[in-house]
């Protein structure tokens, strides 16, 4: 366990909501000589059936390929995410679209699965599921989801807007870090159980020889950078079902109460209004997400 961090972070990615809403720095807009690039791609990979997965090699992108080798430093040392956004959903199918989006990923790093089913691209929709059932994650259910980190070992979490909701599915992002600033102002003793171990439920996606839970703080302080591991209620809750023990203390119940109050308050929260096309890319280890009930 680490030493609570008792400084006010300034990082660029310690952000409210409010003072980068209407700010397009995190908007990286393609245009059409990188959207050309993109569908010479494409043609490139349906000719010689290439399927996911293929490195990036197979996706070739001259020119865009250096724009998007700056996202990853956008994540690490600036607001801790980024949306890409101008690919013209229409022109392509669910499976086009599919390959773009891993063409794309492929250039910032090496996609890895965080699932017990080895997957690296999941369908967030309505699989009928629900956050009652310990063995369903949030992305099968159309429940509203709190702020969380997604399951490690996902350093970078991306996500492509195929089509929007029929309805609800708002979705917001908030820095970990701002959130840890005003637990640091407002509720200075809470801190240290914010250090402490949480015990958390896998729900069924525990890699091989593991336990059925995992176990973490909710933030971490190392090496000059602070961390999250700031996670939805429910996987704190259904981890009982392998023994009381395991439950949140009196104080944890607390601590995780507090940082959820303020990650969502209006001013902490930053809206993401998605459009077809889409592609976000945000730092799992600083930034929260979450999304509001939705149908599909």
């Amino acid at each position: 366990m680490t030493k609570p961090h008792r400084e006010i972070i300034t990082d660029p990615a310690a952000w409210r909501g409010s003072d980068i809403q209407n700010d397009d720095s995190w908007v990286l807009t393609l245009g059409n000589r990188e959207i050309d690039e993109i569908d010479r791609a494409l043609a490139s990979v349906k000719a010689r059936n290439v399927a996911v997965p293929f490195d990036k090699s197979a996706f070739e992108l001259p020119s865009l390929s250096a724009t998007l080798g700056e996202i990853p430093h956008r994540l690490e040392d600036g607001l801790g995410f980024v949306v890409v956004r101008g690919l013209p959903r229409a022109r392509y199918d669910n499976d086009e679209c599919a390959l773009i989006y891993w063409g794309i990923a492929s250039h910032l790093g090496t996609p890895v699965s965080q699932n017990a089913r080895g997957e690296r691209i999941c369908h967030v929709r309505d699989a009928g599921k629900s956050l009652a059932d310990p063995t369903a994650r949030g992305y099968q259910t159309t429940a509203k989801l709190e702020y969380h980190c997604d399951l490690l070992p996902v350093d970078v979490l991306g996500l492509f807007c195929l089509r929007t909701a029929k309805a609800g599915g708002a979705s917001f992002l908030v820095s970990s870090l701002a959130v840890h600033n005003v637990v640091l102002r407002e509720r200075p003793d809470i801190l240290d159980a914010l250090y402490e171990p949480f015990h958390a439920d896998w729900r069924g996606d525990q890699p091989d020889n593991e336990t059925p839970w995992y176990t973490n703080p909710l933030y971490s302080y190392w090496d000059g950078k602070l961390t999250s591991r700031v996670t939805t209620r429910f996987v704190f809750e259904s981890v009982v079902r392998f023994g009381e023990h395991l439950a949140l203390t009196e104080r944890q119940n607390e601590a995780l109460d507090v940082v959820h109050e303020i990650a969502g308050r209006p001013d902490m929260r930053l809206a993401i209004d998605f459009r077809p096309g889409d592609m976000q890319f945000v730092n799992n280890h600083t930034i929260l997400h979450a999304r509001e009930e939705y149908e599909d």
